[in-house]
């Protein structure tokens, strides 16, 4: 798989395409992708994936929240264990929003010559969503390409988005997340020094370092599997402001206390998968409180996660 960080970084005779921006790399997005890299692979071409960061509803001003649900190497990644080839991702200005519709798609075919392009049914792109199915059919003439239209993939008689997924992690509904995304809701981060006051209590945690605008579940405390060195723990995480040692609002951190665990993961990366959500963050009166409350977390937290791995075996 390779990841290319601009369109005009590639030159390809043969492809097939599909663009969008694929955040979260949802069931909606697999069903496009699963048709991209089937057709590809039997005509023996490149299944290429052309998304972009920021989001374009960021930049034209369109959605206040930038919050992703994963980061752009994240979604390449996930992307290319679905067998895409070729991930672009390309930065997304006010120069690329103002290009018709006929601009990027000789842009695109310029560059990669694709000869099928799969998209979504209501799938649009260029200067005020000029090119809708309809009239990239019509550029398909011109170009010589066909197009590849997906289904809608639905869950409870709604399509299944991103903004779907979006709210359920406002929410604190992991399960639904999970059902949406077709795997755990996942957050994965450089470990970094926190106040260390996890382990003065005995519970040490590891506080993840992410980027501003990566989106995390609602403030609580999580049953989550954490993947470090290539090796799974059981975890307890706390996303909030620790309340009980915080007396003024901060900004969220995400704190995980892998269970069974006395390594030291200072600069480690470590994954979180987030299976289900055991309680609010609150505020205790003391530290013997707090520590009871976490230990009856950890019980918690591993009767939750011995129940999901039992179902997903």
């Amino acid at each position: 798989m390779q990841h290319i960080s601009s369109l005009d970084e590639i030159q390809l005779k043969d492809s097939w395409l599909t663009i969008g921006s694929f955040d979260g790399v949802h069931l909606g997005h697999q069903a496009i992708i699963q048709k991209l890299t089937e057709g590809a692979h039997a005509q023996g071409v490149p299944a290429v994936v052309l998304t972009f960061h920021p989001h374009p509803a960021v930049v034209l001003g369109k959605r206040q929240n930038d919050s992703y649900l994963t980061t752009p190497q994240e979604r390449a990644a996930l992307l290319g264990e679905l067998g895409v080839d070729v991930i672009i991702t390309q930065p997304f200005n006010p120069e690329i929003a103002a290009m018709s519709a006929l601009d990027f798609i000789s842009w695109a075919h310029d560059r990669l010559g694709f000869s099928q392009l799969c998209v979504g049914h209501d799938f649009a792109l260029g200067r005020g969503r000029q090119g809708n199915v309809e009239f990239l059919g019509q550029l398909g003439r011109q170009f010589s390409y066909s197009m590849n239209i997906a289904e809608p993939v639905t869950f409870k008689g709604q399509v299944v988005s991103s903004s779907q997924i979006r709210s359920a992690l406002i929410e604190g509904d992991m399960t639904r997340a999970r059902v949406l995304l077709g795997r755990p809701f996942h957050l994965s981060g450089e470990v970094i020094h926190g106040d260390s006051r996890g382990r003065t209590i005995g519970i040490p945690t590891a506080n993840l370092a992410l980027p501003l605008d990566r989106m995390v579940p609602k403030t609580g405390v999580y049953a989550c599997l954490a993947s470090v060195d290539g090796t799974r723990w059981a975890a307890v995480t706390n996303v909030g402001i620790r309340p009980t040692f915080e007396n003024q609002p901060a900004t969220p951190q995400v704190e995980a206390h892998l269970l069974d665990f006395s390594q030291d993961l200072y600069s480690k990366q470590l994954e979180l998968e987030f299976i289900d959500r055991l309680r609010d963050e609150q505020r205790f009166p003391n530290i013997p409180a707090l520590v009871e409350q976490i230990q009856r977390d950890i019980i918690r937290g591993r009767e939750r996660l011995s129940i999901f791995s039992s179902t997903s075996e």
